[in-house]
């Protein structure tokens, strides 16, 4: 008589091909979170035009994602690390289930800022713990493929979102309670990959020994930091967010304020379109990553920050001739520039930083890169209430662009850290 096939806990070693999905399935739950981050972006004319607020206004309530995924950066690396990934995560996406229900039922501004600061917080511990345990499922010898399928599940969670949200309003009645339930679904079905994912039990995903265990001694006092890398990776640290800094600022600023240039330059609303654009833009980001995965590191830097500069000047283009495929040009090199800048930090960090304290380099790398994002789309919001649309977006380009060159130059100086040898 034949053995019934062995069946095997969470936590114990799966065979070859079951671990090969898991590593696929381990993503979904950072691809559900980050749906949820954008899915709001078409909605905002709706709402802008039923609630009645500003440009500076509506970059506030963007910004205040990044107040709450900042605040929970600080914390969620380090609980993942210490406890493991699965008590961080479950809760955040319980906050995001949260969120839903808050922007279904929005009707002011109060609670589009209540509905994204939650939804920063879910990003932020997801970000973190999410993303650290793809590389748990992976294992050590397939960090490569881990970096790669993390960064991808973040950027295309990100692309989807707005393009499940714009087709969904625009066809379906209730568009908010709609697109939300949608939502609540998939985040759904995160749970469940959650509950079953084979990680280390926890506590455990971060054990190290020897002379690893000994650089996370002093790391692990401390509950609440600002998060850091163990010593000898800061650079790989600073070239990672030299480049994912002005990318992920680019792709902010289109989400914030590209269903207003679309207004502007098409003369409509049309949530389908907003949707589309900023699916594009995602779309790019991750394509490139599977395009570059072979490339030396710092080949990739490099070519972030040049997509980067180069949708600073597509954009300028497109506010001054009116030009939507000079837009449509601007996000997908924006994303282009967020999408291989992500992916050369994350590499970076994941060939040198020891699993006890991953997700807490996972954090700081995203600290960097949110600070600028959510900091300069507020000041570009404010000033094109006061100066116009089209001069605000010109000056943002501006700086960026700067900061994209600069990342570049750091990048050509730091050249040993950024590793001389393909990914």
């Amino acid at each position: 008589m034949p053995h019934a096939p062995a069946i095997r806990a969470p936590g114990s070693a799966p065979h070859q091909d079951v671990r090969t999905r898991w590593i696929w399935l381990a993503g979904w739950p950072v691809t559900a979170v980050f749906v949820l981050s954008n899915a709001a972006t078409p909605l905002y004319v709706l709402w802008q035009r039923d609630i009645g607020f500003s440009k500076g206004t509506l970059t506030v309530v963007f910004a205040f994602y990044i107040v709450g995924l900042l605040g929970s950066l600080l914390v969620s690396g380090v609980l993942s690390d210490r406890l493991g990934r699965r008590p961080v995560l479950l809760p955040a996406l319980a906050l995001a289930l949260v969120a839903c229900g808050v922007f279904a039922t929005a009707g002011t501004v109060t609670a589009l800022i209540v509905a994204r600061l939650l939804t920063g917080i879910a990003v932020g511990a997801t970000v973190s713990a999410g993303m650290a345990a793809v590389t748990d499922v992976a294992g050590p010898h397939r960090r490569r493929l881990a970096a790669l399928l993390a960064s991808s599940a973040m950027v295309f969670g990100a692309g989807l979102g707005p393009l499940l949200s714009g087709v969904l309003s625009e066809t379906l009645p209730a568009p908010a309670v709609t697109v939300f339930a949608v939502e609540a679904v998939l985040l759904a079905t995160a749970v469940l990959v959650v509950m079953r994912m084979p990680l280390p039990r926890s506590g455990t995903a971060g054990r190290t020994s020897g002379t690893a265990a000994r650089t996370t001694s002093t790391a692990a006092r401390t509950w609440i930091r600002v998060p850091g890398v163990p010593r000898g990776s800061a650079m790989r640290l600073v070239l990672g967010i030299a480049v994912f800094a002005p990318g992920i600022t680019a792709t902010s600023f289109v989400l914030s304020l590209g269903p207003s240039l679309l207004s502007g330059l098409l003369g409509t609303g049309n949530r389908a379109i907003a949707g589309g654009l900023a699916f594009l833009m995602f779309a790019a980001a991750t394509g490139v990553q599977f395009a570059v995965q072979r490339l030396r590191r710092r080949t990739v830097l490099l070519a972030g920050a040049a997509a980067t500069a180069a949708a600073m000047a597509a954009l300028v283009a497109a506010v001054h001739g009116g030009s939507v495929a000079a837009l449509a040009a601007s996000a997908a090199l924006a994303g282009a520039g967020q999408g291989m800048g992500q992916l050369g930090g994350l590499s970076l960090l994941n060939s040198a930083v020891p699993p006890g304290r991953l997700a807490e380099a996972n954090a700081a790398f995203n600290i960097g890169g949110y600070v600028p994002a959510g900091l300069l789309p507020v000041t570009a919001g404010y000033l094109s209430d006061a100066v116009g649309l089209t001069t605000g977006a010109t000056l943002f380009a501006a700086v960026l662009a700067a900061l994209a060159a600069a990342g570049a130059l750091i990048v050509l100086a730091g050249r040993r850290h950024a590793g001389d040898q393909p990914r």
